[in-house]
């Protein structure tokens, strides 16, 4: 086996392993924490100051749980208590729009089909939209006051007229996180009302969030609204960063128990990220800390290329073939999510069995490239050959041999 190191140059960078199709990487993270099966932390408990893990450090946040995930790749780029479960409060509307997008697409409901309104709905407390009792109500704007007013009574017209109950909507929401590998998520309403069971953490907000972002680009922009007005009410996108023009959706929260919470995403030169923050003590600082979390993550990290799929890295000598070496290529293009100033402490080693061994398939797999970050983390892609190589004949090397 030959090796061959070398440090990674400075216009390299990496790999994205990111969205195949119709899947979406689930975030790569370190060991869950022990947190994560405990119950919701109480109202009121103390919480312990410590810093947010990321690869370039630790990072100071206020908020209680926090998540950033890099969308391209899925990486987190930044988790504190990420896998403990949470009140995710509002938060919760993004799982009703998941399945209410779902429906959509399935022809299972339109956007212009009106809902009734039951009292139950029209009673619904905390933040509304004031749908009218008695009346019907189109699903459009249904779903702009849920994402954009952030109004239970939406949520709740909107279950009722899917599922004919919240209660069989919200197992419908269960069966999806379920599907969607939300391990730390369990719902027990549509709106985020304050429930025994009702759990989330940030890393399955931050991950809810890149899928609605992936599997439902149709309807994102119901999220990065700033404004509505419905039954003559004018209210204004709750999410401040939003509002600012600094993001292009999600949604915020807010309950006794879990504090000011917020799930943001934002494309900056080409580079998306999505953040969830929660246990915010003031909506003022939810938003501040959101604004101040989404730039540090744009100005750490940067997607970079190492190598194009198809270029050649070296020379492999073959033996016993009609050419006395082929080139080794990229199999795939070969992107990372480097932190800034990394470039020239991250190595890169090529690996193949040297000769090769004619014939030789234009294609075949013979070595790979790895990639090898500060810290410890890895990734590589196949090499192949890039061109065919056939082996030597025994009558052709004969022949040779005689006329010399």
């Amino acid at each position: 086996m030959q090796t061959r190191r070398f440090l990674l140059a400075g216009g390299a960078a990496l790999i994205s392993g990111g969205l195949v199709g119709s899947a979406v990487a689930r975030p790569r993270h370190g060991a869950t924490s022990s947190a994560a099966s405990a119950a919701v932390a109480p109202a009121g408990s103390v919480v312990p100051e410590s810093p947010a893990i990321t690869p370039v450090g630790p990072v100071d946040t206020m908020a209680r749980w926090a998540c950033i995930l890099d969308y391209g790749s899925g990486t987190t780029v930044l988790e504190k208590n990420a896998d403990e479960r949470m009140p995710p409060s509002s938060l919760t509307k993004m799982m009703t729009a998941y399945v209410t997008f779902g429906m959509l697409r399935a022809g299972r409901l339109k956007l212009d089909q009106m809902l009734p309104v039951s009292e139950r709905a029209w009673r619904m407390q905390g933040s509304k939209m004031f749908v009218p009792l008695g009346q019907s109500v189109a699903v459009q704007d249904l779903i702009q006051g849920m994402v954009i007013q952030s109004g239970n009574d939406a949520c709740i017209v909107l279950s009722e007229g899917i599922s004919g109950s919240e209660e069989q909507f919200v197992a419908l929401m269960n069966d999806t996180a379920s599907k969607l590998g939300l391990t730390n998520s369990h719902f027990m309403n549509a709106t985020g009302w304050p429930a025994e069971n009702h759990y989330m953490s940030a890393r399955d907000v931050a991950y809810l969030a890149l899928r609605l972002i992936h599997d439902f680009p149709e309807y994102y922009h119901f999220f990065s609204e700033k404004e509505f007005v419905f039954n003559k009410i004018h209210q204004e996108n709750r999410n401040i960063l939003v509002v600012k023009g600094l993001a292009d959706g999600l949604k915020t929260g807010h309950t006794d128990a879990g504090g000011f919470g917020l799930c943001a995403s934002s494309e900056r030169d080409g580079r998306r990220v999505v953040m969830a923050i929660n246990g915010l003590p003031t909506d003022g600082a939810r938003g501040r800390e959101g604004e101040r979390l989404m730039g540090w993550a744009f100005a750490n990290f940067e997607t970079a290329q190492i190598i194009s799929k198809g270029e050649i890295v070296d020379q492999a000598p073959v033996w016993m073939g009609a050419s006395q070496t082929v080139p080794l290529v990229a199999a795939q293009d070969f992107k990372m999510l480097l932190p800034h100033g990394w470039k020239n402490s991250t190595h890169v080693s090529i690996d193949y069995d040297s000769p090769v061994i004619a014939p030789v398939q234009d294609g075949q797999v013979l070595g790979q490239l790895t990639v090898v970050l500060p810290g410890g983390r890895k990734a590589s892609i196949p090499l192949v050959a890039g061109q065919a190589v056939p082996a030597l004949g025994l009558l052709g090397r004969a022949s040779r041999r005689l006329h010399l």
